[in-house]
């Protein structure tokens, strides 16, 4: 997609001292356009709010990474690719500054193989799409918070709760957090996903930046 820009600013700061990205979730396969009213894209958005709730206090940039196309597709691995590309972008804005990913399902996927960037500090997977065999050596020395609901039944909290042990054994400092009652969606419970959303991310920025 010519002149695609992967970096969409929700909240600027200047200076930033921080940054904290959203990754929506998508499709296994899906090469349609990736459009902001489709709902992956707007189950993001009370996330958005919270965090920015959380963080208002200054300094924290706040953003979206805009995919090209809807689907992860195979090896193409294109949010991934998106993500990488925002990265690079808000590098170009901002400086160098840790960066905070916060991505559900597939896009928990994209931030968790986008932390191998040296400015990521930190990640939250939201209900993560976790492959068996996902790779987790570029998590060494990050911050990696899983949230899963128990009733999830389209993305599997078992292999998300694998892949955070597997990440502790390659040197991330990894935990999960089950949301007793949750759906993939994130609606039943939503206020407990909301909050606690928020105060993990601020938290991560805390260990960043030394203050939340």
């Amino acid at each position: 997609m010519t002149g695609h820009t992967a970096l969409v600013t929700r909240r600027s700061a200047a200076p930033a001292r921080a940054a904290v990205l959203f990754l929506h979730g998508g499709a296994e396969v899906g090469r349609g356009v990736s459009r902001p009213w489709q709902l992956a894209a707007v189950r993001m958005r009370p996330f958005v709010r919270s965090v920015a709730t959380a963080t208002a206090d200054g300094g924290v940039f706040l953003g979206e990474v805009r995919y090209r196309l809807r689907g992860w597709n195979g090896e193409n691995a294109d949010p991934l690719r998106d993500a990488l590309a925002a990265l690079d972008e808000l590098a170009r804005l901002a400086g160098d500054i840790p960066v905070v990913l916060v991505g559900h399902s597939m896009g928990g996927r994209a931030a968790l193989r986008a932390a191998s960037a040296p400015q990521v500090s930190g990640v939250l997977a939201l209900a993560p799409w976790c492959p068996d065999g996902e790779p987790v050596e570029q998590l060494r020395g990050k911050d990696v918070v899983v949230l899963h609901g128990d009733r999830d039944r389209i993305t599997d909290p078992q292999s998300s709760a694998a892949l955070v042990e597997r990440a502790r054994t390659a040197g991330a400092r990894a935990e999960m957090t089950w949301v007793p009652g949750g759906d993939h969606a994130m609606l039943r419970r939503r206020g407990r996903w909301h909050r606690a959303a928020a105060s993990v991310v601020a938290g991560l920025l805390s260990s960043s930046t030394g203050a939340a």
